[in-house]
């Protein structure tokens, strides 16, 4: 654990990236409930809530199929900069908004930026840190995204109820302005060791997906995780039905579940680390994975919210460490110069599988129940497992060489 954390202070770029992550992510989080609390306060319709998620993961499906190469061509430091100071106009003039449409608009375009930053933090890290060190720089990221989940909503709650939305949105416009500060610090060579060569919006989008094609890191994870998303989604609409019908433990129970989730993805992200440095990445990936479908069956047949809360906490955990698999498989499979596309596309295909699993679990959970949904995404989860081990045995262990130009 101290050589892992020694990570945070050398070399020190890193640490600047690391705390960034967490002031954003806590921000993001404490504003996520306010956004919520707003739109439902001032509309009284769950379906204006679901508007706000959609424009929350929406902008990622979009941006990469239509501008995931940007990460690339344009110099990183300087996009990350960019999109904390969109995203810090953003939530200083929600206060502003004087509709549920405006505030859905805006929180839409705090989504484009937030679907160009991420990409490029984990496009940029393995410049940043040794090779040996990338999976526990991953896995320190990826925990501190997770503490901000677990902890941001329950700041964000008080601060709600005890001041209303607009404080919220404003300490989190401060958080991105804090954020970019920490990102000047970071020199731009450190994250990009040169800006690809931009070919054209068709050809980079043909690029995008010849990488993913000829890449069995890519085309792992696509597979995989696509099987995994399906999985989520059917968990993440049904967790409600679960909690308050099947299990019988109302509001309280519902939020308990949410709250294992977090406590368990901050709990895998930090075991997986050392987990990588032991033990094959196909192996690591595929035990998540398994895991996660543990938990699931496990939570599909408890018999009260206690132990249901324990196995979602299970799920969590092979959650957060197969994450940080899915970004060293990008780190290792691909070269710096496509590497920010890379990130882009394959997040925009799962969000695009995930946005179809929600679309349909709504349906099915209103049909069969949520035991019978959280079954089924164990089964699915387990199916993702022997894929993931099968195709992540023949992935790259270090970055392939840069994808020849197509005609």
């Amino acid at each position: 654990m101290p050589r892992r954390l020694a990570l945070l202070r050398d070399p020190p770029s890193y640490g600047l990236l690391a705390l960034a992550t967490l002031a954003s992510g806590l921000g993001t989080w404490v504003a996520f409930v306010a956004l919520t609390v707003d739109v439902f306060d001032r509309t009284e319709s769950a379906t204006w809530v679901a508007a706000l998620f959609v424009a929350d993961f929406l902008p990622t499906v979009v941006i990469g199929f239509a501008a995931g190469s940007l990460v690339d061509r344009v110099t990183r430091r300087r996009l990350m900069i960019g999109c904390d100071l969109v995203r810090f106009a953003v939530f200083a003039s929600l206060p502003l908004a004087g509709s549920a449409t405006v505030i859905v608009g805006l929180a839409a375009v705090a989504g484009f930026a937030t679907g160009f930053f991420r990409p490029a933090v984990y496009a940029g890290l393995p410049n940043l840190v040794r090779s040996d060190d990338l999976a526990n720089a991953n896995s320190i990221l990826q925990t501190i995204e997770n503490v901000a989940w677990a902890v941001g909503p329950i700041i964000g709650g008080l601060l709600v109820a005890a001041t209303g939305p607009d404080v919220a949105y404003l300490i989190n416009a401060a958080t991105f302005l804090v954020s970019a500060a920490l990102l000047v610090g970071i020199p731009a060579h450190l994250l990009q060791t040169a800006a690809a060569a931009g070919r054209g919006y068709r050809r980079d989008l043909v690029d995008g997906f010849a990488l993913i094609r000829r890449s069995r890191a890519l085309r792992t994870i696509l597979v995989a995780w696509s099987v995994v998303m399906l999985a989520i989604a059917g968990a993440n609409v049904s967790e409600v039905v679960l909690a308050k019908e099947a299990l019988d433990a109302g509001d309280f129970g519902y939020g308990l579940l949410v709250g294992a989730t977090g406590v368990g993805l901050a709990t895998g992200s930090l075991l997986a680390g050392p987990l990588l440095e032991q033990r094959a990445l196909a192996s690591v990936y595929a035990g998540s994975i398994g895991l996660l479908a543990i938990g699931m069956v496990a939570a599909a047949v408890s018999p009260g919210v206690w132990f249901a809360a324990a196995f979602v906490a299970v799920v969590g955990v092979g959650n957060g460490a197969a994450v940080v698999c899915n970004a060293l498989l990008v780190q290792r499979g691909v070269p710096d110069e496509l590497r920010g596309r890379a990130f882009t596309v394959l997040m925009s295909l799962n969000y695009a599988v995930l946005g179809l699993g929600i679309i349909v679990a709504g349906p099915v959970t209103d049909a069969i129940g949520a035991r019978a949904v959280w079954a089924i995404g164990g089964a699915l989860s387990a199916l993702a497992a022997v894929i993931g081990h099968t195709m992540a045995r023949g992935a790259a262990a270090r970055p392939e060489p840069a994808l020849q130009a197509s005609p």
